[in-house]
């Protein structure tokens, strides 16, 4: 078997010896093997791609050179002891010039294999598996899809989309799919010989394929105005820089719903991958609502519901809001999640319904939301969407909301009907949300609570220049030692915490009015630094810790409309 990394490496040459060829498709669930042996900022396709050749003891593997990255690896590789590793150069134009001199190197890549295989080249197989590679990934006349593009994304990503998007197509329009050639109609223009057939062939490579952002000439790369595209999910690689250019261009031009996700190639962040995808989907579902007005004003079963409840499985708490068919929240309760979302969900719902005065007969219909909402067994909903329904619930003219949870932070802005517009999530580190004060609430040997209202009486500004969780405890545990007043330490993580999620704002074209949800809205201190750095208020009710709760019940009332 011969590996692959790149749409650009010649596949079909390989055809030509008789021999197997498979693409790397590398999902690592870590990086122990790379990390010891290459630059930590090296981007995380080519890590993963090092800890596949050691996982799967691959002994033949060719690398293009289609960025920095991939030279670095073919360097570490190189002293792996690999049987057969070749280094392909690749041109960065598809001119006549570099059409030639990239069929001297697919002669001497042809050459080299030869020698260490022994075997003899064939072009009529050559030319037959491209024959076979020139089925395209057709979009069937008229119908509606997803783009997954950017950075390759691999079959982990594509799957998730799928998942969460099973009535849409989803084409693979990433630098790793879309790898197809258009071939002559002709028998006469196919090639014979072997001079004939690489030039043939690297034209065929260099002009053939859908362009990726290493080349000069990206007129090829898929268009964003096709009337069958309904979202655009564009993929970056962390420490990768090609693909976040083309992004900053897209998110100019296109009307497409478009959602940006960074991912390393590990599944780590899966979970918060899950919920931006799942609620991207829910954002089309809902414009496809609107532009459709037959679905207006529909009977539907859900006109027969007394009672709805909404269950928000947080990371820390389980939150639950009971509400009647007219919209009032007839009950509702904030517990500890504890070790198990299902229990803790469980305990959260029979609290508000002792305080609704009901039992659990009377409850129509329950959703879920939250990172716990799949572990919950009922219908669920993300708790992007559903912050979205309960911020417009609360606060009418609500344009933004500000969502500092747990483990995350949000910042969705939404139409007047509470629909998503555009969402962005913070990234899988916990920097700037509940969970980084709550460690600096431990070092500072505070409860939350004291913690929210100590930081009132600062005097003195003190700078916390490391957002990291850890390195911030370490910074506070100085600070302690230095004899720094306790409210000016507090202070100055309130101000880290709003700089933060401004920049967030900032990212997410958030506008006035701003209304704040989640747990981190009961800090009056994180929410007077945030007015401060916005130069604008930002509301607060004494449900916003409900919010994702009341939209859950708020969506199980109305059935989403």
């Amino acid at each position: 078997m011969i590996y692959t990394t790149c749409k650009y490496a010649p596949e079909e040459l390989f055809a030509g010896f008789g021999e197997e060829v498979k693409r790397l498709d590398p999902n690592p669930a870590s990086f122990s093997c790379s990390d010891g042996c290459a630059h930590p900022n090296l981007c995380g396709f080519a890590k993963a791609v090092i800890e596949e050749v050691n996982r799967l003891k691959i002994s033949r593997l060719i690398i293009t050179d289609c960025c920095d990255a991939m030279r670095k690896t073919c360097d570490v590789l190189e002293s792996a002891g690999m049987d057969f590793l070749y280094f392909l150069p690749l041109p960065h134009k598809a001119g006549e010039p570099e059409i030639r001199m990239f069929a001297e190197q697919l002669k001497e890549l042809k050459d080299s294999y030869a020698a260490f295989s022994k075997k003899t080249f064939s072009v009529a197989e050559a030319v037959q598996a491209c024959r076979a590679s020139a089925v395209p990934q057709k979009t069937e006349e008229g119908k509606e899809y997803i783009s997954l593009t950017g950075a390759h994304g691999g079959s982990m990503l594509l799957e998730q989309i799928k998942t969460a998007c099973p009535e849409l197509m989803v084409k693979d329009d990433t630098c790793s799919g879309n790898r197809h050639f258009s071939l002559p109609d002709t028998e006469e223009a196919f090639p014979d010989t072997e001079e004939e057939f690489f030039l043939w062939y690297a034209k065929l490579l260099l002009k053939g394929l859908v362009p990726c952002m290493r080349m000069l000439d990206i007129r090829k790369r898929p268009k964003e105005d096709d009337t069958g595209l309904k979202g655009i999910v564009y993929h970056t690689i962390k420490f990768c820089d090609y693909y976040s250019f083309e992004y900053t261009g897209l998110k100019n031009r296109t009307k497409a719903p478009l959602l940006k996700i960074e991912t390393d190639t590990t599944p780590q962040s899966s979970g918060q991958l899950k919920t931006r995808i799942e609620a991207f989907a829910e954002t089309m579902r809902t414009l496809k609502k609107k532009e459709d007005p037959g679905t207006a004003g529909k009977k539907t079963d859900t006109d027969e519901i007394r009672y709805a409840a909404g269950v928000d499985s947080g990371s820390t708490s389980t939150d639950v809001v009971i509400m009647d068919k007219s919209g009032h929240i007839a009950g509702s309760a904030i517990v500890p999640t504890g070790m198990s979302a299902a229990k803790g969900a469980e305990n959260a719902l029979a609290a508000a319904l002792e305080d609704a005065g009901l039992a659990k007969d009377s409850l129509d219909v329950i959703i879920a939301t939250g990172y716990g909402r799949d572990a919950l067994g009922f219908p669920s909903v993300t708790e992007i969407t559903c912050h979205a329904k309960g911020a417009r619930f609360l606060f009418g003219g609500a344009q933004t909301v500000i969502d500092i949870g747990g483990q995350d932070s949000k910042i969705i802005r939404i139409d007047e009907e509470g629909n998503v517009l555009n969402f962005i999530m913070n990234d899988k580190c916990a920097a700037g949300t509940g969970r980084f004060l709550e460690m600096q609430a431990r070092a500072l040997g505070l409860s939350m609570e004291e913690m929210s209202t100590r930081g009132n009486a600062w005097k003195n500004e003190v700078r916390i220049s490391n957002m990291c969780t850890v390195f911030a405890e370490s910074e506070v545990v100085s600070l302690v030692a230095k004899n720094t007043d306790i409210a000016d330490i507090i202070h100055g993580l309130n101000v880290s915490v709003a700089e933060k999620t401004v920049s967030l704002i900032r990212r997410g074209k958030g506008e006035p009015a701003y209304v704040m949800t989640g747990g981190v809205s009961k800090n009056p201190g994180v929410v007077s630094c945030l007015e401060e750095k916005l130069g604008c208020p930002v509301k607060v009710s004494e449900y916003s810790q409900l919010c994702g709760a009341i939209g859950a019940a708020l969506i199980g009332l109305t059935g989403g409309r």
